[in-house]
């Protein structure tokens, strides 16, 4: 009994040591989800925590149960072992919860699923982004607001979008599987050779953030980096009018 009490101590004292280690970083370690940008990211947050809120609970009550039974009962000298064969009624309700929970959250998760991945709203911009060994191609229209043209701004591992404006953005690979992913957004859509695909976004605020590519595709996978510049529409604008003057 005593190593029990010894282990429960020590994976405390382990848990608050991080926490403690944490809170000595202060802002300049984030211990837990990225920042959050985009429109649809407090949905999927929010989904998140009640997951975690649940699952944590019953771990909780199933640990504790287990540790109340390893006490109650633990081998002692001239108790003899009893035993059981079940309760109907308390196995009718440890599976109707669980039920009635898991129902509750294929429907809230389809109707965030749905809004995310579904039909996009119609978007102020329009790009292009095509994944490369071991680089991200950038792909906006020119002036006649017409993609794959003569006079389209290409860019490389350098997107920037407007704040608060609907983007929509077609996704393509050209030799392997790539993996769109940006984690403020809490958006990741795979790019696969011989496959168009898109996926919208929204920001809320202006921010600099990563384009991580989530799948390994190559030996260079590590450096496959890409920047997204958040920034007011007139900033946007003449960031625009600068690429197009250097005829790119």
């Amino acid at each position: 009994m005593r190593r029990v009490w010894v282990w429960l101590a020590a994976g405390l004292t382990g848990c608050l040591s991080i926490q403690a280690k944490a809170w000595a970083f202060g802002t300049a370690v984030r211990v837990w989800l990225p920042e959050s940008v985009s429109t649809f990211a407090p949905a999927i947050d929010h989904l998140f925590y009640v997951i975690l809120w649940i699952t944590g609970i019953v771990f909780l009550l199933v640990q504790g149960t287990l540790l109340y039974f390893l006490i109650r009962y633990r081998r002692r000298p001239g108790v003899p072992a009893a035993y059981t064969h079940g309760n109907v009624a308390v196995e009718i309700v440890w599976t109707v919860i669980p039920s009635i929970i898991m129902i509750w959250l294929a429907f809230s998760s389809q109707r965030v699923w749905a809004h995310v991945r579904g039909t996009p709203p119609p978007h102020d911009l329009e790009i292009e982004v095509t994944a490369e060994q071991f680089v991200w191609n950038i792909r906006y229209a020119g002036a006649d607001g017409k993609l794959n043209t003569d006079d389209d701004i290409l860019t490389i591992n350098q997107l920037h979008i407007p704040v608060h404006k609907t983007v929509l953005v077609r996704l393509r690979s050209k030799d392997v599987i790539h993996s769109f992913f940006l984690p403020q957004f809490r958006i990741k859509q795979d790019a696969v050779p011989g496959i168009n695909g898109r996926l919208w976004l929204q920001a809320v605020k202006e921010a600099n953030v990563e384009i991580v590519c989530a799948e390994l595709c190559g030996l260079g996978h590590y450096r496959m980096r890409g920047f997204l510049t958040i920034e007011t529409p007139d900033a946007f604008h003449a960031w625009i009018a600068s690429q197009a003057g250097q005829g790119t």
